[in-house]
């Protein structure tokens, strides 16, 4: 699977515009104004990073087509809709799951977090369109084809989401450091969306200050920490576990 090649100014933009998944926009080094000014203002607007070129590059992304000093990098994997993905659970009676990932940078993170989404039942995983990894070929091969299987969702403003969400009798789960542990205090028998932060940084101060509760995972050795990918597992099968123990109770 690799990323599909869209080559020329109207190419380019018709795809800006029907909103199809673009990971990078490559402009040849000069160009400015009429379209490349138009395609430009509309790659910002869907906060699609843009990077000025040599006319070689060009040549090696697109070769043998006409791309006019312009080539974009298409997404090789296709987004589905938050309504889609909410009307998925209600079609098969089953308590919503829902997977947010705050501004996560690393492909391997991400891939990683989709496949363990996949196996835990989520029914769909939300990305920020702005700061957060492209859905590239790395993040697929990670995954182990699992993007094929667990719908994934481009959202704009994260907190308008989630309050939309609790509006809609979700519980907003985030994980922090600072929360309480995962194991004793965390009802997690509910519509849920949980919450990962971004690399380093972890949740931002708004996306925190929006969830409903903050979980910890109890720490014993000298690391304080675990990546988000191993976090993020742990934290989703705990939820499978306590919907698991109520039925079987």
């Amino acid at each position: 699977m690799t990323e599909e090649i869209v080559a020329g100014r109207n190419a380019v933009f018709e795809a800006l515009v029907s909103k199809r998944p673009i990971n990078k926009i490559y402009i040849k080094t000069g160009l400015q104004g009429g379209s490349i000014g138009k395609i430009v203002a509309a790659a910002q607007g869907f906060a699609v990073p843009v990077e000025y070129v040599q006319a070689e590059k060009l040549e090696r992304l697109a070769p043998g087509m006409q791309h006019q000093g312009i080539v974009a990098l298409a997404s090789p994997i296709s987004f589905s809709s938050l309504e889609d993905v909410l009307k998925r659970a209600a079609t098969r009676k089953e308590m919503p799951f829902l997977l947010l990932l705050d501004e996560l940078q690393d492909p391997q993170n991400v891939g990683a977090l989709i496949r363990s989404a996949d196996a835990a039942g989520v029914h769909g995983v939300l990305l920020p369109r702005r700061r957060s990894c492209p859905l590239n070929m790395v993040v697929a091969k990670v995954s182990a084809g699992a993007v094929h299987y667990v719908p994934v969702v481009q959202i704009g403003n994260i907190v308008q989401t989630l309050r939309g969400l609790k509006e809609q009798g979700f519980w907003v789960v985030g994980a922090d450091m600072e929360g309480e542990s995962l194991y004793f205090d965390a009802d997690l028998d509910r519509p849920v969306v949980l919450v990962i932060g971004a690399e380093g940084k972890g949740l931002g101060r708004l996306v925190k200050e929006n969830c409903d509760i903050l979980v910890r995972i109890p720490m014993q050795g000298g690391v304080n920490s675990l990546n988000a990918s191993a976090a993020g597992a742990i934290l989703l099968y705990e939820i499978v576990r306590q919907r698991m123990n109520k039925v079987v109770t």
